[in-house]
């Protein structure tokens, strides 16, 4: 998320209160709108094939980490829209290979293809561009099963290399890594969901030609609640907040953004599987501005599409 920065800085204090309200909606959601009564309860059951909750849930995610033995490739796309002035897109695609040697471990690699068309936006140059975006690793140590136990929880970390700004997608080089805790929670068995992640994201750039060095880091929160509408077939709510700070041990603060919006998944035909999610920023604020989003760091809109098979 490195861009050039040339506003002034003040505290900000307006997304939390916002946050807070947003979180307890979900809530009410889950608990009034998607509880089914016993006996439709017990037959969604009986038809409902098991699911994977890491996906459940859109850009929150899951516990579940797949069974013993299992492989699983995927592709995930997101797409990026709207920043202040100008014209703004982005949309990268990573192809994801996942492998669980044990029950509570799996390890996966990615690579990932982005492609840019800006135009007019302060701070960026005009850029149209294919390129390779970075590659990662992923780990993840399950420490409680969601079956099994109260709630499920996995720790999981991914440092990464990147080739290219992901904001710009101009040639850089650039390293880091994300610490997500991710929890979730069958409220209603086979029925309903709901999930909460916290993740720290810190990122070390250095484009190319300037000598320049940028440091940042990113804390995030995020909610989700889904359930069941049809068998195979799940439809939620999610509500995300991120902070942006320069220094990659929270340093300045430099701006957030709330995002919420709808997510679907899909249990398709064998071992296929499909979800999506479209979030905009409804809430935020950036140092030294008073306007109610942050768009100078942060898009107005994001969508997310995977599709993948377990074998």
């Amino acid at each position: 998320m490195s861009s050039q920065r040339a506003f002034a800085r003040a505290p900000s204090r307006r997304c939390g209160p916002v946050v807070l309200h947003v979180l307890a909606s979900i809530v009410l959601f889950g608990a009034i709108w998607v509880r089914p009564a016993a006996a439709e309860e017990k037959k969604a059951a009986d038809r409902t094939p098991d699911v994977d909750s890491e996906h459940l849930f859109g850009f929150t995610e899951g516990s579940d980490i797949g069974e013993r033995g299992e492989k699983e490739f995927e592709t995930d796309s997101t797409g990026r829209f709207g920043r202040q002035g100008g014209s703004y897109a982005a949309a990268s695609t990573a192809f994801e290979a996942k492998y669980t040697p044990l029950d509570y471990f799996r390890i996966s690699g990615s690579a990932t293809i982005a492609g840019y068309a800006l135009n007019g936006v302060p701070g960026l140059d005009d850029r149209r561009a294919v390129t390779v975006q970075e590659v990662a690793v992923d780990l993840r140590y399950r420490v409680f099963d969601r079956e099994k136990s109260l709630f499920g929880l996995t720790f999981a970390f991914e440092p990464h290399r990147g080739f290219a700004d992901e904001t710009s997608g101009a040639p850089a080089d650039q390293y880091g890594g994300k610490f997500s805790v991710l929890v979730d929670k069958e409220i209603v068995p086979h029925r309903v969901f709901a999930a909460f992640n916290l993740l720290y994201d810190a990122e070390v750039t250095r484009p190319h030609g300037t000598g320049a060095v940028e440091r940042e880091s990113v804390f995030g929160a995020s909610a989700a609640v889904t359930t069941q509408v049809r068998p195979s077939l799940y439809w939620g709510v999610e509500v995300r907040y991120l902070r942006l700070y320069d220094g990659l041990a929270f340093g300045d603060f430099t701006g957030a953004a709330v995002y919420a919006g709808p997510t679907m998944y899909a249990k398709l035909a064998g071992a296929w599987w499909l979800s999506a999610a479209w979030n905009v920023q409804i809430a935020g604020g950036r140092n030294g501005l008073s306007s109610s989003l942050d768009l100078a760091d942060f898009d107005r809109h994001q969508a997310k599409l995977r599709l993948g098979f377990s074998f």
